[in-house]
């Protein structure tokens, strides 16, 4: 049995993270952490083993727990300092998405899990959507040839998350370039299998936020508070010269909405997630479109269960563990994932093309 402690208790972790490990039963969670005790007690009794402890600390917790795995669902800017802690006290660690608030601190998490030899993966669980999922074996059969051009998609009309430290450049690092961006650029690289960068260019617009009556899904936001872009673009070259455009927004006057999907672009056929999956090829001299039948419920995981893609994350990362095998979000992956999105903010920032 697996010991597990959770370090942060909001949103994301009631949300995702524990709902999915109490579904485990090779995991127990036996330990709590947030900086209001409140939501770690209630995290504890609803999720919690017998005799769950919870802490305001996490220092605290890692060093007086035994614990094999650990979750962090904290601010951005804390990932890193944690992610170590922990590692260093004998944890593998699930850490949520982005790796880091920046590409120093992402470099130390990666450097850390060589040096204890601790598994050590990022919640980017839009891999494990079932057209995620079947478009990358696709892409690694080979069906789609030479991906040479692709967009990675995140962009909403008006969705600014109005709680927690979303709006808070401090906490987070930027806005929905790092929050829903990071997704969208995740699920490219990784349909591409390249991560060999070139160059950057990017731009990042403050334009909507000193608006008051907004429209927006979750209330309207206080100017004062909204510290972050409400929209960023990057242009990135890789090495074989393969180029991605990605598009991020939390507030865009745009009717053209899409979020954590990619656009593909291959010498064989290409495909896209805009209206479900889509395949398109040239075949028998005619331009063909597929869409593949996917299992809306979930992923086929093991016994031909469904899984949710939070479920399915879990449970192969708890497997890659039990098993000693990697788990699907590697380290260096996401690295270059936080090297991408810290770039678009230098070279929007400076105007200038930032070279790798």
């Amino acid at each position: 049995m697996l010991k597990v402690g959770i370090i942060g208790c909001g949103g994301i972790a009631n949300g995702k993270h524990m709902p999915s490990l109490a579904k485990i039963k090779e995991v127990e969670m036996v330990a709590f952490c947030d900086i209001v005790e409140e939501r770690a007690q209630k995290a504890a009794k609803e999720f919690g083993a017998e005799g769950a402890v919870v802490y305001d600390n996490h220092k605290k917790m890692l060093s007086e727990q035994k614990l094999d795995v650990v979750h962090i669902c904290t601010p951005n800017k804390s990932h890193a300092e944690i992610s170590i802690a922990a590692m260093e006290a004998g944890c593998h660690v699930m850490c949520e998405k982005p790796m880091a608030k920046t590409t120093a601190d992402a470099r130390a998490m990666a450097e850390a899990a060589k040096k204890t030899g601790m598994k050590l993966t990022i919640g980017y669980q839009n891999r494990f959507r079932a057209d995620s999922q079947y478009l990358h074996k696709a892409c690694q059969k080979g069906d789609l040839g030479e991906i040479y051009f692709a967009k990675a998609h995140a962009i909403r009309r008006r969705a600014v998350p109005t709680w927690g430290v979303f709006l808070n450049e401090e906490e987070q690092g930027g806005g929905p370039l790092i929050d829903i961006g990071t997704h969208a650029l995740d699920l490219t690289l990784w349909m591409m299998d390249n991560y060999d960068v070139k160059s950057v260019k990017g731009s990042v617009f403050k334009k909507l936020s000193n608006q008051t009556q907004t429209g927006n899904t979750w209330g309207d936001w206080d100017p004062k508070e909204y510290t972050v872009e409400d929209s960023a673009f990057g242009f990135i070259q890789m090495r074989d010269g393969a180029t991605i455009i990605l598009e991020s927004s939390w507030a865009l006057n745009t009717l053209d909405v899409a979020e954590a999907k990619t656009t593909l672009c291959g010498t064989k056929a290409g495909a896209d997630m805009a209206d479900g999956l889509r395949i398109n090829k040239a075949d028998l001299g005619s331009l063909v479109t597929v869409t593949p039948e996917l299992n809306s419920g979930g992923v086929a995981f093991y016994d031909g269960n469904k899984l949710s893609c939070s479920d399915f994350e879990a449970q192969q990362w708890i497997d890659s563990i039990i098993n000693d095998t990697q788990p699907v979000v590697m380290p260096n992956q996401a690295l270059v994932v936080t090297q991408i999105l810290e770039a678009i903010y230098e070279s929007a920032k400076t105007g200038k093309q930032i070279d790798f």
